[in-house]
């Protein structure tokens, strides 16, 4: 008996080990679920103090919409500073600066010197930090793990953000609002400090873009300086991701005109108090924790193409339901199904960037895709806002429609992701 289970043991094909992260991996992770900690304070106590301050949904989208207008005007410029400079200065500098924003909102909160125009202006700074943060992130990641890792490293990476941003920072927020105005911008300010120190203890490999085999025209073009026009015909000239830019615009500006009247959603129509908002999304964070920690295992055993297709149509089915949910408990269902379908879908699609594009390129490629998507947030936040003074449940039920549409219409493209896994050169 105990030899035919050890030669069935050794007959059983092993399962292949994960890949490892490393310790540098650790201090990049470590550092972004910091920076998401203030993140998600501030997430929750900016919108909130803005409703003590007026009830105007277009108002309260407009906090939005300013937070995605650095995404338009700056993503580009962020991505070539991330390709040209040290990125752990870059990261240092992005949370600098977040944190001297969220100091001066409290203090014109204690001094009552606060005003809608205030919340504004700190948000687009905010705005302007996470461009420069989020961009290094993410083409620091390949520098730190190796390439079959990169799945992993991003479902860690979503992991991280979603748990302390749901599950930590904006039950924080919610709390810290309700005992005191000021008290979630002074902590979340103390917040930024950490990763700041953290990004500058990465190693040199962090700093820089790995070295790649080049074209005469790249090693020119880097000998000159960083060049945007270089990053700009490698997306031009590469079809599968000018595809997918079209594609994750459209998907992205229904997201995000659904969500613009979230906050006043839950406070009008659900009847949630407001110091219990953060409780509430802490739900919500349960279906995208769900997805960031299940995605790479789905990916490795459907493929990456699969497991986008349907994550797109599970979030237009969470869309709907948030439409329909007749009370809070419907609603926090259908929002963390929306939830968790934007963040299975997060992973693999950041892991395809990174296995795709060069690291060379790689901020200033996805600066330009962040222009191109992220930055039309800003006007769908607008009008997800406007139509939301009509009617706070009609966006979630039109962007459901247009998800769901979209995802039919590019079905093949989407499925055609599982293809494209190895770094190709286009010039």
């Amino acid at each position: 008996m105990t030899v035919g289970a050890d030669a069935a043991r050794a007959a059983r094909p092993e399962r292949p080990a994960k890949p490892a992260l490393g310790r540098d991996f650790g201090k990049l992770w470590t550092a972004t679920a910091f920076s998401n900690l203030a993140d998600g304070i501030g997430r929750v106590a900016v919108p909130l103090i803005a409703t003590t301050l007026t009830r105007d949904p277009l108002a309260i989208a407009a906090l939005g919409a300013v937070a995605f207008l650095p995404w338009l005007l700056f993503a580009l410029p962020a991505g070539m500073l991330v390709d040209r400079f040290d990125r752990r200065w870059i990261m240092a500098i992005a949370n600098g600066l977040r944190g001297a924003a969220a100091l001066w909102l409290a203090v014109l909160t204690v001094t009552d010197a606060l005003s809608l125009w205030a919340l504004l202006a700190a948000t687009l700074i905010f705005g302007f930090g996470e461009t420069l943060f989020e961009n290094a992130t993410n083409a620091v990641v390949p520098s730190l793990v190796a390439r079959p890792a990169l799945d992993r490293a991003n479902g860690f990476m979503q992991a991280a953000q979603v748990t302390i941003d749901s599950f930590i920072a904006t039950p924080i927020g919610g709390v810290l609002f309700a005992v005191a105005l000021a008290l979630p911008l002074w902590i979340g300010s103390a917040a930024y400090a950490i990763p700041i120190a953290l990004a500058l203890l990465l190693p040199l490999t962090a700093a820089r873009p790995l070295r790649e085999p080049q074209s005469a025209a790249s090693a020119a073009s880097e000998k000159n300086g960083t060049s945007a026009r270089e990053a700009v015909a490698y997306l031009w000239n590469h079809r599968f991701l000018r595809s997918m830019v079209v594609f994750t615009a459209i998907m992205g500006c229904a997201f995000t005109f659904a969500q613009a009247p979230t906050i006043l959603y839950f406070l009008d129509e659900l009847d949630v108090p407001e110091a219990a908002i953060g409780v509430v999304t802490a739900g919500i964070g349960l279906g995208a924790l769900g997805g960031s920690l299940v995605a790479p295992a789905l990916v490795r055993r459907f493929g990456r193409g699969a497991v986008m297709l349907v994550a797109n149509f599970g979030a237009a089915a969470g869309l709907v339901g948030l439409w329909l949910a007749p009370e809070l408990v419907t609603g926090l269902v259908s929002y963390a199904v929306l939830a968790f379908a934007v963040s299975t879908w997060n992973v693999p699609w950041g892991a395809l960037r990174q296995a795709i594009v060069p690291n060379r390129l790689f901020g200033r490629v996805l600066g330009i895709m962040r222009t191109l998507t992220w930055g039309l947030f800003p006007f769908a936040t607008l009008l997800g806002g406007l139509v939301a003074r009509y009617d706070l449940r009609l966006t979630f039920l039109i962007a459901g429609v247009v998800t769901a549409i979209t995802t039919v219409v590019a079905a093949r493209l989407v499925l055609s992701s599982s293809a494209h896994t190895t770094v190709e050169e286009q010039l």
